[in-house]
């Protein structure tokens, strides 16, 4: 019975680490060039996108997760959603943002990533 409670402890421990703790230190850079996001296997690739002050992005997202939760994509700084097909490419374009961080995210915000807005 212990080695049982052991190990539902290490998996709550992992659940709660791979959702709310666990961060992505790379980050994209996608002022240079143009940059696709990957949804895969409950993960935004890249999670982390650096991106200019006053200028509009635009992401490219290339959904391969078949989840109901990866179908759609939010920014709710500012308030745009967008569903996202399954194996194909689907472009956002954003608008210029000040200095700061933009959370993405699915309706379920279990694929979640960040925007870096830096200045020039």
């Amino acid at each position: 019975m212990m080695i049982i409670n052991l190990i539902g402890l290490v998996l709550i421990a992992l659940v709660v680490w791979w959702f709310w703790l666990y961060k992505p230190t790379k980050a994209v850079d996608a002022s240079v060039e143009s940059t696709t996001v990957v949804v895969n296997n409950g993960i935004y690739e890249p999670s982390r996108i650096k991106v200019l002050e006053g200028k509009k992005t635009t992401l490219q997202f290339l959904r391969k997760d078949g989840s109901p939760c990866a179908a759609t994509v939010l920014f709710p700084a500012f308030e745009i959603s967008e569903e996202l097909p399954l194996n194909a490419n689907k472009t956002i374009e954003l608008p210029s943002m000040l200095s700061g961080e933009y959370l993405f995210h699915c309706p379920m915000k279990m694929y979640t990533g960040t925007l870096i807005v830096e200045k020039e």
